[in-house]
């Protein structure tokens, strides 16, 4: 086919150009990189570093960073940068040479992401880590490119002194400071209750209140965020935040159980990290950068010139833990730390790391403000063989508060679902609107479907409304893993609360399951799918500009179905074994790609959502009729419908007419007439058929008899008119 063919060579040269190397020469512009030079020399030393010279003096040094650092941005690329810095240190020029941030790309201007970058030309990165004041030198952060500000921020800073190392400026020992601390091969493994870990230092606590959140915004001069933060009682809590080293048998055995442990142990290679993150309160730590691109954008692990983040596959998300007397939490995951690369890890696990949490306040609808809270965390003594005098270290660590009852933790809880809630007031109100009127469609079909004219104006806007306001505005694009995710939350402790932190999603869950019983799974599949929505307009798009539409022979399509059950049945599956590893391999739905992230993602993604959409130009719904696993979902519980509102003539549809049937999108209806109920999506259209006088066969009958009916009439009336004169005119003469 020749669609084949391009499409093929498109994914070719995409492929292609995608591992097109990365040419320095043609990017670099010393006016931005280093102002001061005039040309650059690679260093003899460092092959991976340049020499800077101004004339034939060299006054510095010329870094890429990506030459020491991996500054993964939120595409999954690299972030090039060029960075000129003088023989002490200074940075003299910053120039971003290439990137693929989705966001830089196509909403941010690239001068804009570089302002913030302004205030490090003059720092002294050397000094700042000798001294251990980094941390002190903080940027201001670009809305909406949180991730990238940050990345390119932490990359600059590391490579500069990686850099430096290289050179021997920095000398090895100042590094790695004056102990050497390896955990012990053979660590103590006793049972322990929540308290006892906090108490010993296993578990680490920073608890903010809303009120230390308004005055750390104060101290920045951010008076309107201060604002914004406070609640009616400065004491509510803003975070209460938990972390722990997991990967230790005893800190992981009493926190995860033996039996999440063990999955753990599993998970991970010899010489590999894992950490647990629980919190409650008003502010996620997780926030929602991983849903849309998969990062987590509100904190990172910092130890000495290394910064970790934390992309979703880093990341399994828990239900609760198990050590005696843990809280209930609103927010549980296990974070994997990188894994160690020929043999060596860029994680010390003996040696005392940073949590850098960044705190957020919106102050405007594209505008926030933010600081830093930072959480030192050191495995025990007990569980360290140690070499050398303890040094002294800068604590930052906040005071933690002591236990809360679980009922006021359930309050906590509570809470939160609350000012959620109500910050989504606006979109609750229009998504019941919305769901009010697709409910007065389907009780109202047969009056709506004596217009053919009026039942697509509705419907095409009913569904552009549903893919530009519910999908690309709001991202409440129900997915399988929704499915995957309560089917595991009823084989373990069910917590309403959890479901509860995303109202759109959650109202939608709702409406969809009383829409089974009455409308079976087409009510959301044919109406307030997004993705569904975008398939249908763009297929309605192709057939006005005259695309050929490609049926398949009703035997192939029949077996077609069961692939999406197939696939629905076996993410199950693994769900069951690793939510994390179902959630992975759920990215067989575009939805994620096409509706959340709007395609800014990485190619292969783009290819894969891309490609359905074009198959679905010439096979309408293709996705959704074979492939879409939330589909099949949907449809093993729709057996229980208890109404049937599609309309047939038992003894004429089927046979002899096929009209419906070779008219329906999505080739629900059989040859011989019936309905399949489970690849329905109520588009109505057979309704119309239903009582189109023109086109059905039974309605044909009924117009043809009503008009010969009203012909005689007609007759009748005109023969008795006929008589009545003849009378008359008998009468007159």
């Amino acid at each position: 086919m020749p669609f084949m063919r391009s499409f093929l060579l498109s994914f070719y040269l995409l492929m292609s150009f995608s591992v097109s190397a990365f040419q320095l020469e043609h990017k670099l512009n010393l006016k931005k990189a280093y102002p001061q030079a005039d040309k650059i020399v690679a260093n003899k030393k460092v092959p991976s570093l340049f020499d800077a010279y101004k004339g034939d003096e060299q006054i510095g040094y010329l870094i890429i960073n990506t030459n020491y650092t991996e500054s993964i941005g939120y595409s999954g690329k690299p972030i090039h940068m060029a960075i000129g810095v003088d023989k002490d240190g200074v940075i003299r020029g910053i120039q971003l040479l290439k990137h693929s941030e989705p966001i830089v790309l196509i909403g941010i201007p690239e001068p804009k992401l570089m302002k913030p970058f302004e205030k490090l030309i003059g720092y002294n990165v050397i000094k700042g880590f000798k001294e251990k004041t980094l941390e002190d030198n903080e940027i201001d952060i670009v809305s909406g490119a949180t991730v990238t500000v940050i990345v390119m921020n932490d990359s600059i800073v590391s490579s500069v002194i990686k850099a430096f190392r290289a050179l021997s400026v920095i000398s090895d020992e100042e590094h790695a400071g004056k102990e050497t601390r390896k955990l012990k091969k053979n660590m103590p493994n006793e049972p322990k209750t929540w308290q006892q870990l906090i108490e010993e230092g296993s578990v680490k606590n920073l608890h903010l209140t809303t009120g230390q959140v308004s005055q750390k915004f104060l101290e920045k001069g951010f008076t309107t965020a201060a604002q914004r933060v406070k609640t009616q009682n400065p004491n509510d809590t803003f975070i209460d935040l938990y972390m722990g080293m997991v990967s230790v048998p005893e800190i992981g055995e009493n926190l995860l159980g033996k039996g999440e442990y063990r999955n753990l142990k599993e998970r991970i290679v010899d010489g590999q990290q894992a950490l647990v993150i629980a919190a409650n309160g008003l502010f996620s730590f997780r926030g929602s950068g991983f849903v849309r691109g998969g990062v987590f954008d509100r904190f990172q692990v910092e130890q000495g010139d290394n910064t970790i983040r934390f992309r979703d596959q880093h990341y399994k998300r828990l239900r609760q833990l198990y050590a005696e007397g843990s809280p209930e939490f609103v927010e549980i995951g296990v974070f994997y730390l990188p894994k160690p690369t020929n043999g060596k890890s860029k994680f010390e696990a003996g040696d005392e790391f940073i949590f850098n949490l960044l705190i957020s306040q919106a102050v405007g609808p594209r505008e926030k403000r933010f600081f830093n809270a930072h959480l030192p965390y050191q495995v025990p003594d007990k569980f360290v063989d140690i070499v050398a005098p303890k040094p002294v270290v800068k604590q930052l660590q906040y005071v933690p508060e002591g236990g809360e009852a679980k009922s006021e933790r359930n309050a906590a809880n509570m809470k939160l679902v609350k000012s959620i809630w109500k910050g989504k007031h606006t979109q609750i109100i229009v998504l019941g609107v919305l769901l009010t009127i697709l409910t007065l469609i389907f009780f109202f079909q047969n009056q709506l479907t004596k217009s053919a004219k009026w039942t697509k104006i509705v419907r095409y806007s009913f569904l552009t409304f549903v893919l530009i306001w519910l999908g690309f505005i709001n991202n409440a694009q129900l997915s399988v893993v929704n499915i995957l995710t309560f089917f595991g939350a009823l084989i373990n402790n069910f917590d309403w609360s959890f479901f509860l932190r995303d109202p759109l999603v959650f109202i939608l869950w709702c409406s969809v399951a009383a829409s089974l019983i009455l409308w079976a799974r087409g009510a959301y599949c044919g109406w307030l799918c997004p993705f569904g929505a975008l398939q249908e307009l763009t297929n309605h798009i192709a057939r006005k500009l005259k695309t050929p539409q490609i049926t398949l022979p009703w035997g192939l399509h029949e077996r077609l179905w069961a692939l999406k059950y197939m696939i629905f049945l076996g993410l199950l599956g693994v769900s069951l074994y690793s939510i994390e590893t179902a959630e992975h391999l759920a990215e067989v739905e575009p939805f994620k790609t096409s509706i959340i992230l709007k395609f800014q993602r990485t190619w292969p993604f783009v290819v894969y959502g891309l490609s359905l959409l074009v198959i679905g130009l010439f096979i309408e719904r293709f996705f959704c009729r074979y492939l879409c696993p939330l589909g099949a979902g949907l449809a093993i519980p729709a057996k229980l419908k208890l109404f049937d509102w599609i309309k047939r003539y038992p003894n004429d549809c089927g046979s002899p007419c096929q009209v419906c049937a070779k008219e329906c999108m999505v080739q629900a209806i059989h040859p011989e007439g019936n309905i399949n109920m489970n690849e329905c999506v109520n588009c109505l259209h057979c309704q119309v058929r239903y009582v189109d006088e023109e086109v059905c066969p039974v309605m044909v009958k009924k117009r043809k008899k009503r008009e010969r009916r009203e012909a005689r009439e007609s007759q009748s009336c005109r023969n008795k008119q006929s008589a009545h004169t003849h009378i008359n005119l008998n009468i007159r003469s």
